[in-house]
């Protein structure tokens, strides 16, 4: 829900961003609205857009935020205006109720596993998503599924997008990859548009959320590839694509961590 939500944030301010009229419709008999009005997704949603049935007066995020340390509601990125405190929080959460949950894991290990990998996320949506709208960030923790998953989701030109024009300059070996192929050299080697000596952040990512065995999604205007860790890192043979997929602007990356 978390991943799901906030991809679908993004994309219906997208539609109402190129002028499209946008409706978002559910159904009366699902937990899905309350769900997303708990995280405050109808707060960050473009006003313009219609809701049905109608979005409350007062929001649940108002009456209860803070109250589940394991939760951090969607949290909107100016690209315009830097805001260092929101990887910070997003850590804070996570390591709050792991401590609750687990005697097992070192909840401070865990933390600057966990802002490494919050901090660069959130960091290239202000140096390379190049884009007018908001980006957004939210956390949960599900304590009976042993699991906390981070979504940070901007709406620019797409990790690719962003890398492919300058990876010309180093090495023609570089053009000759797949999507799927320069998104895993990202993650497991490092990879930047201004060279190798750049191209660490993402690495960094990579090799703190593997201490946790998390599973990598990562969504592009067109493609989805969903990275599994093994013994040797996120490798081409632990990867499952789409390439089919509708059109949605931007880099939305959620990592699944285990808390197992």
């Amino acid at each position: 829900m978390v991943s799901a939500g906030v991809k679908i944030l993004s994309l219906a301010n997208q539609l109402q961003f190129s002028n499209k009229q946008v409706t978002l419709s559910f159904d009366p008999e699902s937990s899905t609205f309350g769900y997303l009005d708990r995280m405050g997704f109808f707060k960050h949603l473009n006003p313009e857009i219609w809701v049905k049935p109608e979005k409350p007066s007062v929001s649940s995020v108002d009456i209860y935020r803070g109250n589940n340390s394991g939760l951090v509601e969607f949290e909107s990125i100016n690209p315009n205006y830097r805001n260092d405190s929101i990887p910070r929080r997003l850590e804070q959460a996570l390591t709050s109720a792991v401590s609750k949950v687990s005697d097992d894991i070192d909840c401070e290990s865990l933390g600057h596993s966990a802002f490494t990998v919050f901090g660069e996320l959130i960091s290239n949506i202000y140096e390379h998503s190049e884009t007018e709208l908001d980006g957004y960030a939210v956390s949960q923790v599900y304590r009976n599924g042993g699991q906390a998953i981070v979504a940070v989701s901007d709406s620019g030109k797409g990790l690719l997008e962003t890398l492919k024009p300058g990876l010309k300059k180093y090495s023609l070996s570089f053009t000759r990859l797949s999507d799927e192929e320069l998104l895993i050299e990202a993650f497991r080697n490092g990879l930047s548009r201004h060279g190798k000596i750049r191209g660490d952040g993402l690495k960094q990512c990579a090799v703190n959320a593997i201490r946790y065995n998390a599973e990598l999604e990562i969504r592009l205007p067109t493609c989805y590839v969903r990275l599994v860790p093994s013994a040797d890192g996120y490798t081409p043979h632990k990867a499952y694509t789409h390439s089919d997929v509708p059109l949605l602007w931007g880099t939305h990356i959620a990592f699944n961590f285990s808390l197992d």
